[in-house]
């Protein structure tokens, strides 16, 4: 753990003394492309378990000449290259979100969470049951007092009816998700909020990468995996190292960084400024990156003039399911605040260097 700190404090220090992250010539056609591809896949809906939505939306996204396949699992996979190392590039489709488990007598809907939540932020909120007919508008029923100091019941949500059978007259029942309405809003500047940035961003990041990638210059096998219900447990990641197995020998998940740059938190950990690229995941509680990994990753960016930072954070990635097979983990990211909330925040500058990343590593690692 020593080598590690001392690595991830060299490498602090020389992303550090680097110039401020500017735009590139081009910087204004990536930011545009970058919130084109990223706005498109946060309006689409896919609590863990029910991702089809947002798999469709990745699959037109896609360039042209690539051909996705779906498993049975629900991932969607791009093979690219020919012969070993096997490199796996993953980002997650799901959201958090609830899953309906019964309609009481009143009308209203008792729910699972799919994923972790902070259950006061959606009290009180619109809501949107998915049924086949299409999505029905409802709302989080608050607690009965705000003034109460005991712990808040379960979140149910009220469809507007007052009987069983007049919510399943309007095509509601168990096993249908549950979510509240978003949109994708541009704040100053670059930055943006919205909710389900946690994975969205990883998953535009991947598309934006493959749309400028040079295939020529692949020489290897990669692997781009968009995998389902990761919030519940890294099922899909589960069932994709499971085929793949020990031909794995580097896998990159492509998830949040949960940083400390927000108001209330301190900066004594998880520090990744939003607004200064990408961020090497080298720490987090599901998997450690090897120092020399760590080392030569902001090698590979400083040569490719890709704006990187390095930190350890809170939270699991996808790639820490391929280790028992033997695969290294190099989780990459970009600082998010607000992770979980219906009001999370990124910068659009990040997105385009997260994306600009993972073709450098494809290309060139």
């Amino acid at each position: 753990m020593r080598a590690l700190r001392d690595s991830v404090l060299a490498a602090l220090l020389l992303l550090s003394a680097s110039p401020p992250v500017r735009l590139s010539a081009q910087g204004e056609a990536r930011i545009s492309e970058a919130q084109s591809v990223l706005s498109q896949l946060v309006e689409s809906h896919g609590v863990s378990g029910s991702e089809g939505p947002v798999r469709e939306t990745v699959k037109r996204l896609l360039p042209d000449w690539a051909k996705p396949e779906t498993d049975s699992a629900g991932n969607l996979w791009l093979r690219l290259g020919q012969g070993d190392p096997v490199v796996v590039f993953v980002a997650h489709l799901d959201e958090i979100g609830f899953r309906v488990t019964g309609i009481r007598d009143d009308g209203s809907l008792e729910l699972e969470t799919r994923g972790g939540f902070m259950p006061s932020l959606f009290e009180a909120q619109p809501a949107l049951v998915h049924t086949e007919r299409g999505d029905v508008p409802g709302v989080f029923i608050p607690r009965d007092s705000g003034l109460s100091r005991r712990t808040p019941p379960p979140l149910r949500v009220d469809v507007g009816t007052t009987s069983r059978a007049a919510t399943i007259s309007r095509g509601v029942g168990p096993g249908q998700t549950v979510t509240m309405p978003k949109r994708y809003v541009r704040l100053a500047g670059t930055r943006a909020t919205a909710r389900s940035f946690d994975d969205r961003v990883g998953s535009a990041a991947q598309v934006l990468a493959l749309r400028h990638l040079d295939r020529a210059a692949l020489k290897h096998q990669v692997v781009f995996v968009w995998s389902t219900r990761e919030e519940i447990g890294l099922e899909g990641a589960k069932a994709v190292a499971a085929t793949l197995g020990t031909a794995v020998r580097r896998v990159h998940a492509i998830d949040t960084f949960v940083s400390a740059d927000s108001p209330l938190e301190l900066p004594n950990f998880a520090v990744a400024p939003v607004g200064q690229g990408a961020v090497a995941r080298a720490v987090d509680n599901s998997s450690v990156t090897p120092p020399a990994y760590v080392d030569s990753l902001v090698r590979l960016a400083r040569a490719r003039g890709v704006a990187l930072q390095v930190g350890t954070t809170n939270g699991g990635n996808d790639g820490s399911v391929f280790t028992p097979y033997g695969a290294v983990d190099v989780a990459l990211g970009w600082p998010l605040r607000y992770s979980h909330s219906p009001a999370e925040v990124v910068d659009l500058k990040d997105v385009a260097s997260l994306a600009d990343m993972i073709r450098a590593v494809a290309e060139a690692w």
